[in-house]
């Protein structure tokens, strides 16, 4: 069965068009709770999302879903990503969802699902809730009188506030910091400036006023620019970018620059190592991490293994060869000692501790490598297969590969989130990276655009 709805990252699409509408919202609530309802208990499902108009809507649907087919229903309001995969096994919940398109405008929104251990399912799952979805009348619907109940957990911002708090280094104390917060207008403007105000920070939050429309517009980890003029404005000693759903981060030092997660996953692998707390001897990133943060790792005798973009692939292979700390270069950061998934609020608050540690500024404490040049470019396509197939493309990408030999990468691939082709090409030569990436971006077949 080819994959419909699941892309990396859950279903994702424009809200109120296929397959973001009420109608497929519900089939895939039905399906879900017919899936996880196994055993004789009562099951339940915690439902989280972030702060898009369609949430109300896409809530709702999914609710309607799961009581259809016997579960119960804790809907957890506005909270990121990771907060539902931990309440999820807090909860002793059978399913955990989010309702979220991340990063992406409020136009968009998707629907993220986790097992009852608090992590995303595996594509096999997956496959087979799109099974279902796919066919409604194979799904059992309860009786009357087991129709499932729904009801607000009114406490779930407090007991993720203190998960977070409790992933700190002991003793965490950010008493005479400045800090500045940017929440995207997303789901961490409340947990967020708490979290950091509880540990003894001033806290200068930003994009903390939500209305249905305005997440991650022009705020947020993917535009951090009003962040960067905020911290340089206010003398902050750090600035925290957190996306819609806060399940990624980017730092900003006290001059007004960007750390990547590249350099923060470089800073807290160093760390752990000194401190013995790095598991596997190393961490694990996706193929568009800086080579120089393959470099830097190397050098200090630990390992950095690579996976396809996507942190279901990172934490996936985490799991498998016994890692604790991976992530993306885009700042999903994920901490399995700590989280299920990426958790940008618990991914900061290690950078601090590291920061506190060093007892240099930002700017010093987040610079561990110099990242080798790397250029990454989109193109809207109509079909990426098409396009990626196509025999222009794909001697671009042989003469690409030639030209930078081992001094260089380069990785072209669709979104699997957007209708984009994704060009990155890094070396040690700057104005060679930039021209094979042109030359591959001119070799796209226009029809397919």
């Amino acid at each position: 069965m080819t994959r419909s709805l699941f892309g990396t990252d859950g279903v994702r699409g424009r809200s109120n068009s296929f397959p973001m509408t009420a109608e497929i919202a519900m089939r895939i609530g039905m399906a879900a709770g017919q899936m996880f309802s196994r055993g004789s208990h009562r099951h339940r499902v915690v439902v989280g999302k972030d702060t898009r108009l369609s949430g109300y809507m896409i809530e709702q649907a999914l609710t309607a879903g799961f009581l259809s087919v016997g579960m119960d229903v804790l809907l957890l309001g506005p909270l990121p990503t990771p907060a539902v995969g931990f309440l999820t096994r807090s909860m002793r919940a059978d399913v955990g969802v989010m309702i979220s398109a991340s990063h992406n405008p409020y136009e968009d929104n998707g629907i993220k699902l986790f097992g009852p251990d608090g992590f995303k399912l595996s594509d096999a799952v997956e496959m087979q809730i799109e099974a279902l979805v796919a066919a409604p009348d194979d799904v059992a619907l309860a009786e009357p009188s087991a129709i499932g109940r729904a009801r607000r957990l009114d406490d779930a911002d407090g007991r993720y506030v203190e998960a977070v708090k409790a992933s700190a280094a002991r003793g965490l104390d950010l008493s005479g910091m400045r800090i500045v917060v940017d929440c995207a207008n997303g789901a961490a403007y409340k947990v967020a400036p708490t979290v950091l105000w509880e540990l003894g920070a001033e806290v200068i939050p930003i994009a903390v006023a939500p209305d249905g429309v305005n997440i991650n517009g022009n705020c947020g980890s993917t535009h951090p620019a009003v962040l960067q003029e905020h911290v340089v404005l206010h003398g902050a000693d750090i600035g925290i970018a957190l996306d819609g759903d806060a399940d990624r981060v980017v730092l900003v030092c006290e001059k007004g620059s960007l750390i990547d997660g590249d350099q923060l996953m470089a800073t807290i692998a160093d760390l752990w190592s000194r401190d013995g707390r790095l598991a596997g001897n190393g961490l694990v990133a996706t193929v568009m991490s800086n080579l120089g943060l393959e470099r830097y790792v190397g050098e200090r005798g630990l390992s950095l293994v690579r996976t396809q973009v996507g942190d279901r692939y990172v934490l996936e292979r985490m799991r498998a060869g016994g890692y604790n700390l991976g992530g993306e270069q885009s700042g999903h950061i994920i901490m399995t000692d700590h989280a299920t998934t990426g958790d940008g609020l618990m991914a900061a608050l290690q950078a601090l501790a590291a920061l506190i540690r060093s007892g240099k500024p930002a700017s010093e404490t987040f610079r561990a490598f110099s990242p080798v040049p790397q250029l990454l470019k989109n193109v809207r396509v109509g079909d990426a297969n098409a396009a990626l197939n196509a025999a222009s493309v794909e001697a671009a990408i042989a003469a690409a590969e030639k030209d930078l030999g081992r001094s260089g990468r380069i990785l072209v691939r669709k979104s699997g989130t957007e209708p984009l082709i994704r060009v990155m090409a890094e070396g040690d030569d700057s104005e060679l990276v930039h021209r094979v990436v042109d030359r591959i971006i001119e070799a796209i077949p226009r029809q397919a655009a």
